[in-house]
């Protein structure tokens, strides 16, 4: 979503992604789930509400925004593996786990596990999690746009 709104993908584009996102965290999911004896689907009965979790799931999804954009506008073969040691690192600092993805928290409604969540709290992570992607996407839009342009030898 922060790359369609800032004209890096088209809508077509972005809403394919989120589609992708959102089965992919699904079968993932259910795959776990399988793996580990579980039922494929079990709603979540594991609370995560309140303005800790809600914070946490802003500045969780500031961060990976933000570690996407910069890595993307000047070491794009480097944002994979960017992404997985900051989503590692926000694990441990962020009460909530770092979700730091609709698509994930969508998905992590349908465990029953210690990683999931109550469909019931899932409203409160998206809305945090909208909002930290459109900070970290309004900050790089405007650190990349207000970069002064480069003469090239020549």
């Amino acid at each position: 979503m922060a790359c369609a709104s800032s004209g890096d993908l088209t809508p077509v584009a972005g809403g394919s992604y989120i589609l992708a996102q959102c089965a992919g965290a699904l079968a993932g999911v259910v795959g776990a789930n399988i793996m580990f004896g579980e039922p494929a689907i079990a709603w979540s009965s594991h609370a995560r509400a309140g303005l800790p979790n809600a914070l946490s799931e802003v500045i969780a999804t500031f961060g990976l925004v933000a570690t996407i954009c910069g890595c993307a506008s000047h070491r794009p073969d480097s944002v994979a593996f960017a992404v997985g040691a900051y989503i590692v690192g926000a694990y441990w600092f962020t009460v909530s786990t770092s979700f730091a993805n609709p698509a994930l928290t969508l998905a992590r409604a349908a465990t029953d596990t210690f990683t999931g969540i109550r469909p019931l709290d899932v409203p409160a992570f998206v809305a945090a999690q909208l909002v930290g992607a459109a900070g970290a996407a309004a900050l790089f839009r405007w650190l990349i746009d207000s970069r002064p342009a480069v003469s090239q030898p020549g």
